[in-house]
């Protein structure tokens, strides 16, 4: 849209564990941008807080509000739900926020498809590799081995995904693919077309996470 004032849709996906959500805390953080808080059904990990990282909700509230199309996007993960409300979002792009997902493929595929009258950014977040990610699932989960190698299982699957997205990048060191991210947004925000990038180095590390 040529008015400036308005906020633009920035989305951030990857593999269970390859730290988008700290990437997504850390774009927040800079003025004029605020994070998308899904609702969940999932239960609270140590530290997370209702209203701050989620809003912790049962089956059927979530259900209900489905019914209701009260969701821009919404998607089941590992047995439990995700999803972001509409109006919540369309409120803070008028305000001019830009407005940051942390979310997986299957809600980027829908956010795109409402086909919304706002720009939509979309970046995918690689780990280093594959070692690197399991260690980061059993850091998160508390060294739970069943619950890592489950979203191990996941990873080849939505590691695919990443031909989807604007801009894939490799988060190997934090601060540096901070930078990337928000290069390439300041420079996405500015054109009418997406922007081209080399895709060969991205398509060599895909075939070193999947062997």
């Amino acid at each position: 849209m040529a008015d400036k004032k308005v906020g633009v849709i920035v989305i951030l996906s990857s593999p269970s564990g390859a730290g988008k959500t700290t990437l997504v805390r850390k774009i927040s953080s800079r003025n004029n941008f605020k994070v998308s808080i899904s609702h969940t059904t999932r239960k609270p990990r140590l530290n997370e807080k209702n209203g701050k990282d989620y809003f912790f909700i049962n089956h059927k509230k979530f259900k209900s509000l489905i019914q209701k199309k009260k969701f821009l996007e919404h998607a089941k993960v590992f047995k439990n739900y995700y999803g972001s409300l509409k109006e919540t979002v369309v409120d803070k792009l008028k305000r001019g926020e830009n407005v940051i997902f942390d979310i997986d493929w299957q809600g980027t595929r829908q956010i795109i498809n409402k086909k919304l009258k706002y720009k939509i950014i979309t970046i995918f977040i690689l780990p280093p590799s594959k070692k690197e990610l399991f260690n980061r699932l059993l850091k998160r989960d508390k060294k739970d081995k069943k619950i890592a190698s489950e979203r191990m299982k996941q990873f080849k699957s939505d590691v695919m995904h990443w031909k989807d997205y604007n801009f894939t990048v490799v988060n190997d060191k934090v601060e540096k693919c901070y930078k990337e991210i928000i290069n390439f947004i300041k420079k996405q925000k500015k054109q009418n077309k997406n922007l081209t990038y080399d895709k060969r180095l991205i398509k060599n590390h895909i075939k070193e996470l999947i062997n």
